[in-house]
C-alpha cells in the first residue's frame, strides 16, 4: 500500500471481490484473478471489455486482496498518462502484483510500448504477477510492436461480460445493502431510468446518496434522490 501512496494512486475502498456482481459468464475469470492476487496460478492475465463492465473494479480488488495476505501490489491506471512517465515502470518487478488499467491508452506510443515490453519481460523473469486490462483484445489495439502483441496474447485472456438490465438492478441493490443503505426497488428503478446505465455511474450516484443520507439523517426516497442529485 505504501507504494500506491507514493505514486498517489490510491484504491477505492469499495472495490473488492466480495461486492463484484459475478455472473456465470465471469466466474472463471474471477477465479483466476483471486488466485493471482493470492500469489498463485497464472502469472499473466489479460482482461478486456467495454467501459463500465467493471475492469477497474476487478484490478483494484486484486490489489486489495493481495494486500490482505501480505503481498505488495500496485494499481496503475494508464488513463493518467498526462501525469505519468514510462519510467514509473522501473523497478516494479520487485512487487508481487502489478495491475495495469486502460492499456489501450499507450497504443501507438512507441516509448511506452518499448518500456512496457521490457517491463513485461522483467516481471516474467522475476516470477511476479501482472494483470492488464483494456477495452479490446491485444490484436485489435493499435500497437506498433508485434512482440508486445505476442506477449499480451500469450497469457490467460478473459472478456469481462457486461450485465443485463435486470442484473444491473440487482447489483445496484446488493451494493446498497453492502453499504448498509436502505434502498427499495422503486428508488433503484428511478436511478436506473435517470442515470447512464453503466455500473460506475450508478455506483457513484449511490456513494453520493449514502454520504448525503448520513449527513442529513434522512431516508433515501425518490424526492431525496431528486434533491441530492439535481434530477
Amino acid at each position: 500500500m505504501s507504494t500506491q501512496l507514493t505514486f498517489g494512486l490510491s484504491l477505492r475502498d469499495d472495490a473488492t471481490f466480495s461486492n463484484f456482481y459475478c455472473t456465470e459468464e465471469n466466474r472463471l475469470m474471477l477465479t483466476h484473478l483471486k488466485s493471482s492476487a493470492m500469489g498463485r496460478g497464472e502469472r499473466f492475465i489479460y482482461l478486456w471489455g467495454n467501459q463500465g463492465v467493471g475492469r477497474s473494479h476487478l484490478l483494484q480488488a486484486s490489489c486489495q486482496s493481495a494486500h490482505q495476505v501480505g503481498l505488495t501490489s500496485l494499481y496503475l491506471p494508464l488513463n493518467e498518462l498526462q501525469t505519468l512517465q514510462c519510467s514509473i515502470l522501473d523497478g516494479l518487478e520487485a512487487l508481487h502484483l502489478i495491475c495495469v488499467d486502460d492499456f489501450q491508452k499507450i497504443a501507438g506510443n512507441r516509448e511506452w510500448e518499448v518500456a512496457f515490453l521490457d517491463f513485461y519481460n522483467r516481471m516474467q523473469e522475476a516470477h511476479k504477477r501482472l494483470v492488464v486490462a483494456a477495452d479490446a483484445k491485444p490484436k485489435t489495439l493499435a500497437l506498433g510492436l508485434p512482440d508486445l502483441v505476442s506477449r499480451l496474447s500469450s497469457g490467460s485472456m478473459h472478456v469481462v461480460h457486461g450485465l443485463s438490465d435486470e442484473q444491473k438492478m440487482e447489483a445496484l441493490i446488493l451494493r446498497a445493502n453492502a453499504r448498509g443503505m436502505r434502498i427499495n426497488e422503486e428508488v433503484a428503478k428511478f436511478l436506473f431510468r435517470r442515470f447512464p446505465r453503466d455500473m460506475r455511474s450508478l455506483f457513484d450516484a449511490l456513494n453520493t446518496l449514502d454520504r448525503a443520507s448520513l449527513a442529513a439523517q434522512r431516508k433515501i426516497t425518490i424526492p431525496f434522490v431528486k434533491e441530492i442529485l439535481g434530477l
